[in-house]
Protein backbone atom coordinates (compact mmCIF):
# COMPACT_ATOMS: atom_id res chain seq x y z
CA UNK A 1 0.00 0.00 0.00
CA UNK A 2 1.48 3.35 -0.83
CA UNK A 3 2.51 5.95 1.64
CA UNK A 4 0.43 9.10 1.38
CA UNK A 5 2.33 12.40 1.30
CA UNK A 6 0.10 15.53 1.17
CA UNK A 7 0.51 19.55 0.86
CA UNK A 8 -2.53 21.54 2.72
CA UNK A 9 -3.83 25.00 1.39
CA UNK A 10 -6.18 27.47 0.80
CA UNK A 11 -6.03 27.59 -2.45
CA UNK A 12 -3.74 24.57 -3.27
CA UNK A 13 -5.04 24.37 -7.25
CA UNK A 14 -1.65 26.48 -8.55
CA UNK A 15 0.71 24.28 -6.51
CA UNK A 16 3.41 22.67 -8.30
CA UNK A 17 4.84 20.34 -5.80
CA UNK A 18 2.67 17.37 -6.34
CA UNK A 19 4.19 16.95 -9.88
CA UNK A 20 7.98 17.82 -8.83
CA UNK A 21 7.61 15.41 -5.25
CA UNK A 22 5.73 12.50 -6.90
CA UNK A 23 8.30 12.50 -9.98
CA UNK A 24 10.92 11.87 -7.01
CA UNK A 25 8.85 9.25 -5.33
CA UNK A 26 8.95 7.48 -8.80
CA UNK A 27 12.93 8.19 -9.56
CA UNK A 28 13.99 6.53 -6.32
CA UNK A 29 11.47 3.69 -6.05
CA UNK A 30 9.93 4.47 -3.55
CA UNK A 31 6.29 3.50 -3.42
CA UNK A 32 4.62 6.47 -2.25
CA UNK A 33 1.81 8.95 -3.68
CA UNK A 34 2.04 13.04 -2.71
CA UNK A 35 -1.32 14.90 -2.92
CA UNK A 36 -2.71 18.49 -2.58
CA UNK A 37 -5.93 19.20 0.01
CA UNK A 38 -7.40 22.51 -0.17
CA UNK A 39 -8.17 23.25 3.37
CA UNK A 40 -10.21 26.26 4.87
CA UNK A 41 -8.85 28.00 8.01
CA UNK A 42 -12.03 26.41 10.18
CA UNK A 43 -11.49 22.51 9.10
CA UNK A 44 -7.54 22.52 9.48
CA UNK A 45 -7.39 21.18 12.74
CA UNK A 46 -9.89 18.04 11.71
CA UNK A 47 -7.72 17.89 8.44
CA UNK A 48 -4.43 17.13 10.76
CA UNK A 49 -6.69 14.86 12.76
CA UNK A 50 -7.59 12.98 9.61
CA UNK A 51 -4.15 12.27 8.42
CA UNK A 52 -2.67 11.66 11.80
CA UNK A 53 -5.37 8.85 11.66
CA UNK A 54 -4.14 7.31 8.50
CA UNK A 55 -0.43 7.56 9.34
CA UNK A 56 0.23 10.29 6.31
CA UNK A 57 4.36 9.65 6.14
CA UNK A 58 4.35 13.55 5.78
CA UNK A 59 2.83 16.80 4.56
CA UNK A 60 3.75 20.20 3.40
CA UNK A 61 1.96 23.48 4.55
CA UNK A 62 1.14 26.36 2.58
CA UNK A 63 -0.87 29.63 2.71
CA UNK A 64 -2.56 30.52 4.74
CA UNK A 65 -1.51 27.75 7.43
CA UNK A 66 2.12 28.07 8.05
CA UNK A 67 1.78 29.21 11.21
CA UNK A 68 -2.04 28.40 12.36
CA UNK A 69 -0.81 24.38 12.27
CA UNK A 70 1.50 24.90 15.07
CA UNK A 71 -1.01 24.40 17.83
CA UNK A 72 -2.38 20.95 16.25
CA UNK A 73 1.54 19.41 15.84
CA UNK A 74 3.18 17.25 18.86
CA UNK A 75 7.10 19.04 18.62
CA UNK A 76 8.00 22.39 16.79
CA UNK A 77 11.88 22.23 15.45
CA UNK A 78 13.49 25.34 17.06
CA UNK A 79 13.97 27.21 14.32
CA UNK A 80 10.82 27.06 12.75
CA UNK A 81 9.35 27.96 16.71
CA UNK A 82 11.21 31.04 16.46
CA UNK A 83 10.09 32.21 13.02
CA UNK A 84 6.36 31.21 14.15
CA UNK A 85 6.24 29.21 10.66
CA UNK A 86 6.09 25.42 9.80
CA UNK A 87 6.27 24.54 5.94
CA UNK A 88 6.83 20.73 6.61
CA UNK A 89 5.66 18.15 8.88
CA UNK A 90 7.04 14.39 9.48
CA UNK A 91 5.12 11.51 11.25
CA UNK A 92 7.53 10.42 13.18
CA UNK A 93 6.37 7.43 14.89
CA UNK A 94 2.49 9.22 14.96
CA UNK A 95 4.23 12.07 16.69
CA UNK A 96 3.94 15.02 14.33
CA UNK A 97 7.12 17.06 13.90
CA UNK A 98 7.24 20.79 12.56
CA UNK A 99 10.47 22.18 10.29
CA UNK A 100 10.40 25.13 8.58
CA UNK A 101 12.78 24.32 5.15
CA UNK A 102 12.15 27.67 3.57
CA UNK A 103 14.60 29.69 5.21
CA UNK A 104 17.43 26.48 4.92
CA UNK A 105 16.21 25.66 1.42
CA UNK A 106 17.20 29.32 0.47
CA UNK A 107 20.81 29.32 1.88
CA UNK A 108 21.23 26.04 0.18
CA UNK A 109 20.12 27.76 -3.28
CA UNK A 110 22.53 30.43 -2.52
CA UNK A 111 25.55 27.82 -2.73
CA UNK A 112 26.65 28.04 -6.13
CA UNK A 113 26.55 32.07 -6.00
CA UNK A 114 27.83 32.37 -1.93
CA UNK A 115 29.41 29.45 -0.40
CA UNK A 116 28.67 31.17 3.40
CA UNK A 117 26.52 34.07 4.35
CA UNK A 118 28.96 34.84 6.61
CA UNK A 119 30.96 37.96 6.46
CA UNK A 120 28.32 39.16 4.09
CA UNK A 121 26.24 42.32 4.02
CA UNK A 122 22.81 41.59 3.44
CA UNK A 123 19.67 43.65 2.63
CA UNK A 124 16.08 41.52 2.98
CA UNK A 125 13.39 43.79 1.01
CA UNK A 126 10.26 43.19 2.61
CA UNK A 127 9.15 42.13 6.37
CA UNK A 128 6.48 39.44 5.73
CA UNK A 129 6.43 35.52 6.58
CA UNK A 130 8.99 35.13 3.69
CA UNK A 131 11.17 37.46 4.72
CA UNK A 132 11.39 36.27 8.23
CA UNK A 133 12.25 32.34 7.80
CA UNK A 134 15.15 33.73 5.22
CA UNK A 135 16.21 36.38 7.51
CA UNK A 136 16.27 34.10 10.46
CA UNK A 137 18.00 31.05 8.59
CA UNK A 138 20.72 33.73 8.15
CA UNK A 139 20.97 35.38 11.00
CA UNK A 140 22.00 32.30 12.38
CA UNK A 141 24.85 32.06 10.58
CA UNK A 142 26.52 35.42 11.42
CA UNK A 143 26.93 37.52 8.43
CA UNK A 144 28.32 40.96 8.95
CA UNK A 145 24.82 42.75 8.43
CA UNK A 146 21.44 41.95 7.42
CA UNK A 147 18.86 45.13 7.36
CA UNK A 148 15.68 45.12 6.03
CA UNK A 149 13.91 47.79 4.17
CA UNK A 150 9.84 47.23 4.00
CA UNK A 151 7.27 50.03 3.13
CA UNK A 152 5.91 49.76 6.34
CA UNK A 153 8.92 50.87 8.83
CA UNK A 154 7.31 49.30 12.19
CA UNK A 155 6.98 45.83 10.34
CA UNK A 156 10.77 45.80 9.93
CA UNK A 157 11.47 46.82 13.32
CA UNK A 158 9.30 44.30 14.84
CA UNK A 159 10.84 41.55 12.79
CA UNK A 160 14.57 42.85 13.74
CA UNK A 161 13.29 42.93 17.29
CA UNK A 162 12.12 38.94 17.08
CA UNK A 163 14.68 37.35 15.94
CA UNK A 164 16.68 35.24 18.49
CA UNK A 165 20.06 35.53 17.40
CA UNK A 166 22.43 38.44 17.39
CA UNK A 167 23.17 39.99 14.43
CA UNK A 168 23.58 43.78 13.32
CA UNK A 169 20.37 44.93 11.75
CA UNK A 170 18.47 48.56 10.79
CA UNK A 171 15.03 49.23 10.00
CA UNK A 172 15.20 51.04 6.39
CA UNK A 173 12.05 52.83 4.27
CA UNK A 174 12.75 51.72 0.37
CA UNK A 175 13.59 54.94 -0.20
CA UNK A 176 16.56 54.73 2.22
CA UNK A 177 17.29 51.22 0.84
CA UNK A 178 17.67 52.56 -2.62
CA UNK A 179 20.34 55.29 -1.80
CA UNK A 180 22.63 53.02 0.23
CA UNK A 181 22.13 50.05 -2.52
CA UNK A 182 25.53 49.95 -3.55
CA UNK A 183 26.65 48.82 0.09
CA UNK A 184 25.33 45.54 -0.01
CA UNK A 185 27.13 42.31 -1.24
CA UNK A 186 23.55 40.51 -1.41
CA UNK A 187 20.01 41.78 -2.15
CA UNK A 188 17.30 39.58 -1.67
CA UNK A 189 13.64 40.38 -2.63
CA UNK A 190 10.98 38.45 -0.37
CA UNK A 191 7.54 40.34 -1.25
CA UNK A 192 4.80 40.03 -4.30
CA UNK A 193 5.99 43.11 -6.24
CA UNK A 194 7.12 42.12 -9.51
CA UNK A 195 5.21 39.29 -9.82
CA UNK A 196 2.47 38.20 -12.31
CA UNK A 197 0.19 39.80 -13.59
CA UNK A 198 1.60 43.20 -12.32
CA UNK A 199 5.35 42.33 -13.73
CA UNK A 200 6.75 45.88 -14.52
CA UNK A 201 6.86 46.45 -10.90
CA UNK A 202 9.96 46.27 -8.71
CA UNK A 203 10.13 47.50 -5.04
CA UNK A 204 12.97 50.15 -5.21
CA UNK A 205 15.63 51.76 -7.40
CA UNK A 206 18.30 50.27 -8.31
CA UNK A 207 20.94 53.13 -10.02
CA UNK A 208 23.14 52.67 -6.92
CA UNK A 209 23.52 48.71 -7.34
CA UNK A 210 27.09 47.78 -7.32
CA UNK A 211 28.34 45.79 -9.75
CA UNK A 212 29.40 42.93 -7.81
CA UNK A 213 26.65 42.57 -6.14
CA UNK A 214 23.97 39.22 -5.82
CA UNK A 215 20.68 40.14 -6.60
CA UNK A 216 17.93 37.38 -5.65
CA UNK A 217 14.26 37.60 -6.27
CA UNK A 218 11.83 34.46 -4.17
CA UNK A 219 9.48 35.13 -7.27
CA UNK A 220 9.28 32.39 -9.55
CA UNK A 221 6.58 33.59 -12.12
CA UNK A 222 7.33 35.42 -13.76
CA UNK A 223 11.01 33.36 -14.18
CA UNK A 224 13.05 36.56 -14.58
CA UNK A 225 11.24 39.75 -12.63
CA UNK A 226 11.95 43.26 -14.20
CA UNK A 227 14.27 43.78 -10.49
CA UNK A 228 16.89 40.95 -11.61
CA UNK A 229 16.42 42.11 -15.38
CA UNK A 230 17.67 45.75 -14.27
CA UNK A 231 20.30 44.44 -11.98
CA UNK A 232 21.56 41.90 -14.76
CA UNK A 233 21.92 44.98 -16.78
CA UNK A 234 23.93 46.39 -14.35
CA UNK A 235 26.04 43.58 -14.48
CA UNK A 236 25.12 42.22 -11.07
CA UNK A 237 24.75 38.21 -11.13
CA UNK A 238 21.12 37.11 -10.09
CA UNK A 239 19.23 34.24 -8.66
CA UNK A 240 15.48 33.66 -9.86
CA UNK A 241 12.82 32.18 -7.24
CA UNK A 242 12.66 28.91 -9.07
CA UNK A 243 16.00 27.43 -6.83
CA UNK A 244 14.57 28.42 -3.16
CA UNK A 245 11.73 26.47 -4.13
CA UNK A 246 13.34 23.12 -5.08
CA UNK A 247 15.92 23.39 -2.43
CA UNK A 248 12.70 23.97 0.45
CA UNK A 249 11.32 20.93 -1.15
CA UNK A 250 14.38 18.87 -1.59
CA UNK A 251 14.95 19.58 2.53
CA UNK A 252 11.52 18.22 2.90
CA UNK A 253 12.01 15.53 0.74
CA UNK A 254 15.62 14.44 2.76
CA UNK A 255 13.40 14.87 6.07
CA UNK A 256 10.70 12.16 5.59
CA UNK A 257 12.76 9.96 3.10
CA UNK A 258 16.61 9.92 4.49
CA UNK A 259 17.80 11.22 0.51
CA UNK A 260 18.67 14.06 -0.67
CA UNK A 261 17.10 14.48 -4.15
CA UNK A 262 18.60 15.51 -7.89
CA UNK A 263 18.18 19.27 -7.12
CA UNK A 264 18.60 19.62 -11.28
CA UNK A 265 16.01 17.37 -11.99
CA UNK A 266 13.54 19.09 -9.97
CA UNK A 267 14.34 22.34 -10.93
CA UNK A 268 14.31 21.22 -14.84
CA UNK A 269 11.02 19.58 -13.84
CA UNK A 270 9.30 22.99 -12.02
CA UNK A 271 11.15 24.76 -15.37
CA UNK A 272 8.91 22.80 -17.66
CA UNK A 273 5.54 23.47 -15.57
CA UNK A 274 6.46 27.02 -15.59
CA UNK A 275 7.29 26.86 -19.84
CA UNK A 276 10.82 28.36 -19.01
CA UNK A 277 13.96 27.73 -20.72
Amino acid sequence: MKKLYAVLGDPIGHSMSPVMLNDLFSFYQIDAHYLPFQVKTEDLGDAVKGLRAIGVGGFNVTIPHKSTIIPFLDVVDELALSIGAVNTVVNDGGKLIGYNTDGPGFLRSLNPYVPSVSGQRILVIGAGGAARGIYFAMAKEKPLVIDIANRTLERAVNLIADCPYDISSKALSLQEASEIIGEYDLIIQTTMIGMSPRMADQPLNLDNLAKQSIVCDIIYNPLETQLLQDAASKGARTQTGVDMFVYQGALAFEKWTGIFPDVERMRNNVLLQLGGK
